[in-house]
């Protein structure tokens, strides 16, 4: 399930994927395989990136009046792999030197960080606590957190689905009998190349003026803000290698969201500019990734990120993490990886 906000985030997230054709050979869009499972039910929501490591977070109720509180449980794939729990609240005052999380009858004090993590040895009686309750508190001194536990069963259930538990031992829901043996196992997170453009050249800069002048503007409309975009003096030439060259248009600007166009490009004529379709990164040529990264709303409190790297003959999506829940933490509480490489 997903409110609208995180299904406008992951469209808004789709029109930012890097999709290349043509340029040093085919570039890859890395083959995902079977989509990572997403889920969100109330105050809770699930995660699972392409390895089957899994990531479970909550929040405090959106109607209620709570400060900004998240518990997160990361798990990975495989039999008899543990829970870690990490803690995290957000106040306008120092951060706390300690937290106090109450579950139930579960008391947990002196839970040290920014963002704590619950000692191993309590885990298996914390999530008891959190499959009987309604809600949890984090306190510290006098200023207190209600954390919502509304949906918790339904995403920790999902989660063991995700990860062929139900009906075994590790199970977090629905526990069994069932070999543990059959908890499907992790899968490798796929190795790409990275390699570094080359250095910029003298020159390089005043392509900017020849590059701009062959581009297809047909193929740009509605995508820019006027043709003051195109001015060569707002546009970035980077060298890529040899004979190529990436030209970056400076095309969209919203109210907290910024776009850019990317065209790989020919340093010599014929320049044959090709755009890179529906692109919205920054390319840093010192470590030939382009980073494309949408907000939810103004404060930042949801984000959607992806990442591509250069491999010497295209680009490759490198990282993919998001979270579309908007519960008031500046920054984002967690960023919840889809799609992870090495």
């Amino acid at each position: 399930m997903r409110s609208p906000l995180t299904f406008d985030l992951v469209r808004l997230a789709a029109a930012c994927v890097l999709v290349v054709t043509g340029f040093l050979g085919p570039v890859q869009a890395a083959d995902k395989g079977k989509e990572p499972v997403s889920f969100q039910h109330k105050d809770w929501a699930l995660q699972c990136d392409n390895t089957r490591t899994c990531r479970a977070v909550g929040y405090q109720s959106e109607s209620g009046e709570s400060e900004p509180v998240s518990l997160r449980l990361t798990r990975e794939a495989g039999p008899d792999t543990p829970v870690l729990v990490d803690l995290q609240v957000s106040t306008e005052k120092a951060s706390p030197a300690s937290l106090h999380l109450k579950v139930g009858a579960l008391s947990l004090p002196g839970l040290k960080g920014d963002t704590p993590r619950v000692p191993a040895a309590q885990v298996p009686r914390l999530l008891q606590e959190l499959l009987k309750n309604e809600e949890a508190t984090v306190a510290a001194g006098k200023d207190r957190w209600v954390l919502s536990l509304a949906g918790a069963t339904a995403v920790l259930l999902k989660m063991d689905e995700a990860q062929g538990r139900v009906g075994t031992p590790s199970a977090l829901v629905r526990k069994g009998v069932k070999p543990e043996a059959s908890v499907l196992s992790p899968l490798p997170a796929p190795v790409i190349k990275a390699v570094a453009p080359l250095p910029a050249r003298k020159g390089d800069a005043a392509l900017a003026k020849p590059l701009v002048a062959a581009l297809d503007r047909a193929s740009t409309e509605g995508q820019c803000n006027g043709d003051d975009a195109f001015n060569p003096a707002n546009v970035q030439v980077y060298r890529l290698t040899e004979r190529k060259v990436l030209l970056s248009v400076p095309c969209g600007m919203g109210a907290y969201n910024f776009s850019s166009l990317l065209w790989v490009a020919n340093d010599r004529p014929p320049y044959k500019p090709e755009p890179l379709q529906d692109v919205d990164g920054d390319f840093d040529p010192a470590s030939g990734t382009v980073h494309s990264a949408m907000k939810g709303r103004g404060i930042g409190d949801c984000w959607w990120v992806r990442e591509w790297q250069f491999d010497g003959q295209g680009f490759v999506l490198s990282g993919e993490s998001g979270d579309g829940m908007c519960r008031g933490f500046a920054g984002g509480a967690w960023q919840l990886p889809t799609y992870v490489t090495r």
